[in-house]
């Protein structure tokens, strides 16, 4: 295979598209979730944790969401709404939440507009890692790219501290 064409396989592979910068306003979406339809501008005045996620019910998935179902109360405290991006279907988004009682929401990207919109498409289809931390304003304050799955609550927590202390 040439070169050109090993390229281009692995950008249809992947996903594509180029994650909005710290500093930008986070791009407004609309898209079915475990509460019905949810639109990102309906959150203004609070913070947004959205964690993009590649699968539901695989171990890393798994760990990460628990860790931030532990971590709930806390991060609640610092008015935060933490919703959870896959491109898994709605009946798995759903299962997913109940059987780890995940105390936020899922969002279902099936078409994966949401992902596009953040790059954060991944191989094969699914969505890279990566965690935006938006302020009540709707301006993306952090990304977290290297998660920790066991600790992500963790280090969402002390980017949340740090930037409401700066704010």
């Amino acid at each position: 295979m040439m070169l050109s064409a090993v390229i281009a396989t692995a950008m249809v592979l992947s996903g594509g598209g180029t994650a909005p910068a710290v500093g930008t306003k986070a791009p407004d979406f609309r898209a079915e979730s475990t509460a019905g339809t949810l639109q990102l501008s309906s959150l203004r005045g609070k913070w947004v944790v959205l964690y993009f996620y590649p699968k539901s019910f695989t171990p890393g998935c798994t760990a990460e969401s628990c860790s931030l179902r532990d971590g709930f109360d806390s991060l609640r405290t610092l008015n935060a709404t933490i919703i959870g991006v896959s491109t898994d279907d709605l009946a798995t988004q759903q299962r997913f939440k109940k059987e780890h009682a995940l105390p936020f929401e899922l969002v279902a990207d099936t078409d994966k507009r949401v992902v596009d919109a953040f790059g954060t498409g991944g191989m094969l289809g699914f969505a890279k890692r990566r965690t935006f931390i938006i302020d009540p304003d709707g301006t993306i304050r952090a990304i977290i790219e290297d998660v920790d799955t066991r600790r992500h609550a963790e280090q969402v927590r002390d980017q949340l501290v740090q930037l409401q202390q700066t704010k």
